[in-house]
């Protein structure tokens, strides 16, 4: 990791820490939360401090392919909430290795629940399946013009010109055709149907979890889907475009990841992220094709997750280090496990009086016996990256900012021996009176949600709109997000 900006000359007087950036126009965060996910307010690091990706915790399997129509290779697994209930919808499909026979479709299937833990599958009675309407499948891609692959992400739509019939919005590849994406709605998020009869994304593979989503911040649709770069090696990649109506796109563009090695991504459930919607977040199903799978198995290749952000939703930060890691059961060393959910639920935490925390879902046992298991994980709020050190310290100094608001409000955990302390610094380096690291008490503890203070109390407002640096000191602590909150 570079740690020191080629833009920054840093001088020494008086024991303060002058700078002098060329072109380093002050960022305009305001009072938007910033997680830390990257390296983009910070200057650069001191001691020890740096950013240090974080791992979600394993919970309970909260689905298992078991009913007659979903088979053993579910997948494409979509999550929202909506009101008062969390959706969830998933591809049904099966293939018996032994026998290479399959089901003579795919179908797509809805659940849901109250909490992301318990999960419904509702009888719908809207396909038939072995003489009987008696299941959870809204689509059997048997109907023309369906989703041919499986691959259907459902979205709600908050455009605010959204029509009624339109709420709920997919992509999906035309079964007949299949020659491109194209755009379904619906008014219920059930009952589908044809918003347009022509492709309006044509240059892709189109053979992996499609999606689009409304883009509040930029005010337009966002798609993303994949592709196979030749120019890479034929490695699997993933592309973009943008969109006004739903039915018209932009030509694509190749998604980058400044600094990372060629690698098969094999999905990429990229969304904003609701606590920070300027941010998009990725978790891309890494599929490593040359390693044979720990158990027997005819098709090659081993698979993790990784993880991703990005503040463009065209150049991304790609960890190299896996997200969530195969972990001990062998059946998970198989290709094409790992898939994490489009979507990311607000769920309650399992420890009594802790904060609600962040649920993912992610599939196991795929290829690998009668059913594929849905595994719910966990991650506290904004936990993807932080800026740590150990307890010997580290601090980083950011660029210059512009911020709204009246108090410095973080995310962060100590341990019992760590603390966090801050100081405000004008655009040059020099600390500002009365905001000075001595002025700081030390922070300690763990919270979503803690106001800084200095010894003249919390409140920043008269500074707001002029460019300041923060300067953060860690002892054994993680600093997840910041935010200058009224």
């Amino acid at each position: 990791m570079a740690r020191l900006s080629a833009r920054v000359n840093i001088a020494s007087c008086c024991g303060c820490l002058l700078f002098s950036s060329v072109n380093a126009e002050p960022i305009r965060i305001d009072s938007r939360r910033e997680p830390m996910v990257d390296q983009y307010l910070i200057e650069r690091f001191v001691g020890e401090a740096e950013l240090r990706l974080h791992q979600p915790t394993p919970r309970e399997v909260v689905l298992v392919s078991d009913r007659p129509w979903e088979g053993n290779l579910l997948f494409h697994v979509t999550v929202f909430r909506d009101e008062t209930r969390f959706r969830m919808y998933y591809r049904g499909y099966h293939f018996n290795e032994a026998t290479g026979k399959t089901f003579p479709h795919k179908v797509i299937c809805y659940a849901e629940s109250t909490d992301g833990i318990s999960w419904t599958r509702p009888e719908l009675g809207i396909v038939e399946f072995n003489g009987s309407k008696k299941n959870n499948i809204i689509i059997d891609t048997r109907a023309e013009g369906i989703a041919s692959n499986g691959a259907f992400a459902v979205f709600k739509d908050e455009n605010p010109e959204c029509t009624a019939d339109a709420k709920y919005k997919a992509i999906a590849i035309h079964r007949i055709n299949g020659k491109g994406l194209y755009p379904f709605k619906s008014p219920d998020g059930i009952h589908w149907s044809h918003m347009h009869y022509q492709p309006g994304i044509t240059k892709g593979a189109f053979d992996s979890h499609n999606l689009a989503f409304w883009d509040a911040e930029r005010q337009e649709y966002r798609a993303y889907w994949r592709y196979f770069d030749k120019a890479r090696g034929n490695v699997r990649a993933i592309r973009t475009a943008a969109s006004k109506d739903f039915i018209h796109w932009s030509n694509p563009v190749d998604l980058s990841y400044p600094g990372s090695p060629n690698e098969h991504l094999y999905t990429n459930a990229i969304r904003p992220y609701a606590r920070a919607p300027h941010i998009f977040l990725g978790f891309p199903k890494r599929f490593i094709l040359d390693r044979k799978p720990l158990v027997q198995h005819a098709n090659p290749g081993v698979s993790d997750a990784v993880f991703m952000s990005s503040r463009d939703g065209l150049n991304f930060k790609r960890w190299g280090e896996a997200f969530i890691r195969p972990g001990p059961q062998n059946d998970a060393w198989v290709n094409r496990n790992l898939f994490t959910s489009w979507g990311i639920l607000k769920t309650r935490s399992a420890v009594p009086g802790t904060p609600d925390e962040l649920s993912l879902y992610v599939t196991e046992g795929y290829y690998t016996g009668p059913n594929t298991r849905l595994r719910r994980y966990t991650l506290r709020q904004d936990g993807f990256v932080s800026v740590q050190a150990p307890l010997s310290g580290g601090e980083f100094i950011s660029k210059p900012l512009l911020f709204t608001g009246n108090r410095l409000s973080i995310n962060f955990s100590t341990s019992a021996a760590g603390s966090i302390r801050f100081e405000l610094q004008d655009s040059e380096g020099a600390p500002l009176p009365g905001y000075t690291m001595n002025d700081c008490p030390e922070i300690f503890g763990d919270t979503l949600d803690h106001v800084v203070s200095w010894k003249n109390g919390p409140k920043v407002g008269h500074l707001k709109n002029q460019p300041i640096r923060l300067r953060c000191k860690l002892k054994d602590a993680d600093l997840f997000s910041l935010r200058f909150i009224p």
